[in-house]
């Protein structure tokens, strides 16, 4: 799914909300979001309402380390930019509206704090990012591209900057930045026109340097309210200072062992202080303090630090008193346009947000927004999960996508692993139908072999064509590693020798080098098992059999020589004089006939490939129409799935189906007959003359030794191919049914009545019942998804647009459509697209019998030695000329209308219901001339 193709996600969440341990929080200047950043990368938006309600709306991917700092990147209310850098020195700058990342970068160094700063060249303005962090400097950087432009550079007792502040000045062009080092030295740097212009990366120095005395500076501010004092808080006490000479005003230090981590000014004369454990503490300052009063500086030079204390006015504790993994996070924002709240929030490790104005005014955390959705979140096997007796289904913790056979692989927590079609469970999932009222739908295979949870599941031949494409390779934390017969059920080997769980399976690269101990490592190794073990990773590979455990730098060195590149000729342990040698010393009649078995296809690839290059073959496409992906934000959470939609693979899978679909008008059943009769006799007879070939140089070889067991492993082949045939999944056209689940998901479903009663009984499509969660892909791979919940904002948003208390069956499908501006034009130019080419088909509607099964294909020659040759299935019968010209007029209605939409909607922000019933009612008069205009296109001469 790389490239510039045009990919769309749907994600399944499940009742599980993800883990957000929070690390950073930020408040945009309307009070309608907060955006809060988590150790492990992500960053969520939180809606909020002006009655301080709040509800989480989506979560951004792309971060791979802690995000350490969060701030705003724009001025401007129309766009609403941020920034985030985490602790691998990786920088983004989102859209806050959509989600969208815009710019992203990567630099040497971590920030810890950054602030946006605006300045005027004539009547444009720009922004700047300060930057400050592990580094002696503070980076100034464009806050459009993300690049450096200079430095502000330490003269004086250069040292890491732990937090700093900028000082506006209203009557003059120069600004202040003002920073505290982790030393205690306090640096003044002055920021003028001239030096906002530069870009040549050159450094500005200091206009002060001056010891305050506050070593581990926690935070900074500057006093909005007076323009003229400063507050500093260290970990043991916190300090005013006077922003004029920097003299001491008064000082506090900390009681009962508590750790001071932030404060600001809150009134001219009050201030806010958090601790480390998440309590506030708001106290009135003194009038030495207070510029107005006539006591100011009275007390410079005179008292002893903490000799005169302030005045404990208020106290805000915290409501939930639960463990927390890690220190909450707690800041203060005041509105400097209306609204005017002032608010104090905190995040903590739980993926909760609490507010305060003067008391809570509002908590809630992903895990009760998650409970409260009505119909629960739903997970990608939640169908076949469900326990009686229990809330909740059996939680995925190890999930493997197969796109070759369009199977998921799900391993659970109890240890079971399930087998299933991924387009018909996402089906029973999101949409309506029958399928609903049918138990242990759809069908699926259970494997049982795991005592306990499975950890991961590898499907070798994914990667490498060199293994066997019926092995799946699963792990779990009873110490197991257990190779399964993915079409059988079978479980063909297990490992049981190891001392810990295993928590990762990796297939080594086909030209692995010397690992230092050992000579080689072996080319028939299946897989690399990591175990985790006290503090130890021991690594253990496997030949068939288990070869051997090593643990310690032995295996470092092994996953290292993994890494190492190959020379460019073929590897010698490849060569087939190698493998027999190994075979015969080791007397493994299986090594011998996967030699064998691997000679035959090596041969009769090479034979068919002259054969089949004239024959006129399309192409195969290189890109998945649809790919799952399970996901986690967190080692202890369950798996989620996203599906990723690629538009052009299902458009050209779609075209590429119906290319190699027989016409039945020109293709009779005896020439179809006589065609496979000539077609398979050929390809018997080049067959034979391949396996003669590699059957008489085996016999020289080996003598004999693997003929002679000939008959026994046919007859066991031909059990196993029964067996595997009895337990085949049903048969279906996974390229209709990925279209069927992403027009339906796509379509805006409530606009045209009409219309809707044509997709479903005519076109086969089914209605959602529930909201979609959809999601954007932006630069780099960054990607938003929609969180379940961001329905419930939507609907706010729709009520207060339309002056109705609307339901969630208003915004089923409909709904998406006011998400963002990127979001809604992806799903416009999704659907009118496919719409076009499913109308250009024969009989393209997702209803009736036949599109359960695959479509028919030329007769190939012979086929290949590992897959037997299928008797060619009779063509479909020619569909009613009356059925097939219904079936493309609702293409053509369909596409009709979101034509409608597109140039309207590209230019809307957010969603209007009013607008979109009059674009309903221009559908349909637009309708007629579209459809004529694509019959006349598509329809044959």
């Amino acid at each position: 799914m790389s490239g510039n193709n045009l990919v769309l996600p749907i994600v399944l969440w499940g009742r599980t909300a993800p883990t957000h341990c929070i690390s950073s929080l930020l408040v945009m200047d309307d009070f309608n979001t907060i955006i809060t950043g988590c150790h492990d990368g992500q960053i969520c938006l939180w809606d909020m309402t002006p009655e301080l309600e709040i509800c989480p709306r989506a979560m951004l991917f792309g971060h791979t380390a802690s995000i350490t700092c969060l701030s705003k990147a724009s001025a401007c209310s129309d766009k609403q930019y941020i920034v985030s850098a985490s602790e691998n020195g990786e920088m983004c700058l989102w859209d806050v509206n959509d989600g969208r990342c815009i710019e992203f970068t990567k630099l040497a160094c971590a920030h810890i704090g950054i602030q946006f700063y605006q300045f005027a060249i004539g009547t444009e303005r720009e922004g700047r990012l300060l930057c400050n962090g592990h580094y002696p400097e503070i980076l100034v950087v464009d806050a459009t591209s993300l690049e450096v432009l200079y430095s502000l550079v330490s003269k004086i007792s250069p040292d890491w900057i732990s937090s700093m502040s900028i000082i506006r000045s209203h009557r003059t062009q120069e600004d202040t930045v003002v920073a505290v080092s982790v030393t205690g030295i306090l640096k003044v740097w002055i920021i003028t026109a001239e030096v906002s212009r530069m870009q040549d990366m050159d450094p500005v120095f200091e206009e002060e340097s001056k010891p305050i005395y506050c070593q581990g500076c926690q935070s900074i501010s500057f006093c909005t309210f007076t323009q003229s004092s400063l507050l500093v808080i260290c970990s043991k006490y916190w300090r005013v200072f006077d922003a004029g000479d920097y003299s001491l005003l008064c000082s506090v230090s900390s009681d009962n062992d508590q750790a001071w981590t932030g404060g600001e000014f809150i009134a001219a004369d009050k201030v806010i202080i958090w601790t480390e454990d998440g309590c506030s503490y708001i106290y009135k300052l003194p009038a030495s303090c207070l510029p107005a009063s006539e006591h100011f500086r009275s007390d410079v030079g005179k008292t002893k630090e903490g000799s005169i204390p302030p005045l404990v006015y208020s106290i805000a504790d915290r409501s939930d008193k639960q463990l927390l993994i890690c220190p909450p996070v707690t800041r203060f924002f005041f509105g400097r346009r209306e609204p005017f709240h002032k608010l104090l929030i905190q995040g903590d490790s739980a993926g909760r947000l609490s507010l305060w104005e003067l008391q809570v005014s509002s908590t809630v955390s992903l895990q009760e927004a998650f409970d409260k959705l009505t119909p629960v979140s739903a997970g990608i096997i939640d169908q076949l999960s469900a326990l009686p007796g229990k809330e909740g289904p059996i939680k995925v913790t190890a999930s493997v996508y197969i796109p070759s056979q369009g199977r998921l692989v799900c391993g659970r927590e109890d240890g079971s692993i399930i087998l299933v079609p991924a387009t018909q469970t996402a089906i029973v999932q999101l949409l309506q139908g029958e399928h609903m009222l049918r138990r242990g739908w759809p069908p699926h295979r259970t494997l049982r072999g795991h005592r306990n949870k499975v950890t991961c599941v590898l499907y070798p031949y994914q990667i490498s064509p060199r293994y066997d494409q019926r092995s799946l390779v699963s792990g779990g934390v009873d110490f197991s590693v257990i190779v399964w017969d993915i079409f059988t059920g079978e479980m063909k080997h297990i490992f049981c020798v190891h001392g810990g769980e295993i928590t990762q399976l990796i297939v080594p690269p086909e030209n692995c080098r010397r690992t230092g101990t050992y000579t080689r490592i072996p080319f028939s190794t299946t897989v690399l098992a990591l175990l985790a073990l006290s503090r130890k990773m021991t690594t253990a590979l496997f030949i068939r059999a288990l070869d051997r455990c090593v643990m310690g730098i032995t295996a470092v060195e092994i996953l290292n020589a993994c890494d190492e590149l190959a020379p460019a000729t073929v590897d010698a342990l490849s060569h087939s004089a190698v493998n027999l040698k190994q075979a015969m010393t080791r007397r493994s009649l299986a090594a011998l006939k996967n030699m064998a078995q691997h000679k035959l296809q090596t041969l009769a690839t090479n034979l068919l490939a002259a054969d089949n290059a004239d024959k006129g073959n399309l192409p195969k496409y290189s890109h998945n129409a649809l790919v799952v992906q399970a996901m986690k934000t967190n080692l202890k959470d369950p798996d989620m799935h996203v599906l990723f939609f690629d538009v052009e693979a299902v458009i050209i899978q779609l075209l590429t189906e119906e290319a190699q679909r027989p016409n039945p008008i020109l293709v009779s059943p005896e020439t179809l007959q006589k065609s496979q009769a000539g077609a398979d006799k050929g390809g018997s007879f080049l067959a034979n003359k391949i396996f003669k070939q590699v059957k008489e140089t085996m016999k020289e070889t080996i003598k004999e030794h693997l003929l002679d067991e000939d008959e026994e492993e046919e007859e066991e082949m031909r059990r196993r191919e029964e067996k595997s045939k009895s337990l085949s999944l049903l048969e279906y056209n996974l390229t209709m049914d990925t279209a069927k689940l992403f027009m339906s998901c796509l379509h805006a479903w409530g606009l045209n009545e009409q219309l809707d009663g044509i997709c479903m009984e005519r076109l086969g499509m089914l209605r959602p019942h529930c909201p979609i969660s959809f999601g954007l892909i932006s630069r780099g791979g960054h990607m938003s998804l929609m969180l379940p919940t961001f329905k419930e904002s939507l609907l706010r948003q729709l009520s207060l647009a339309t002056g109705l208390k609307l339901t969630l069956t208003d915004i089923v499908g409909k709904g998406t459509y006011g998400v963002s501006r990127a979001v809604t034009t992806q799903h416009l130019l999704s659907i009118i697209s496919l719409a076009n080419t499913l109308m250009g088909m024969t009989n393209a509607t997702f209803v009736g019998e036949h599109m359960k099964k695959a479509p028919v294909r030329p007769p190939r020659p012979g086929g290949t030695p590992e897959t037997p040759r299928r008797t060619l299935a009779a063509p479909p019968q020619p569909s009613n000329p009356a059925l097939q010209a219904q079936i493309k007029q609702g293409w053509s209605q369909l596409a009709a209308m979101h034509c409608v939409m597109l140039p309207d909607l590209l230019g809307l922000d957010k969603f209007r219901p009013p607008l979109l019933e009059m674009l309903a009612r221009r559908w349909q008069d637009r309708c007629l001339e579209v459809t004529h205009t694509h019959t006349l296109r598509t329809c044959p001469s």
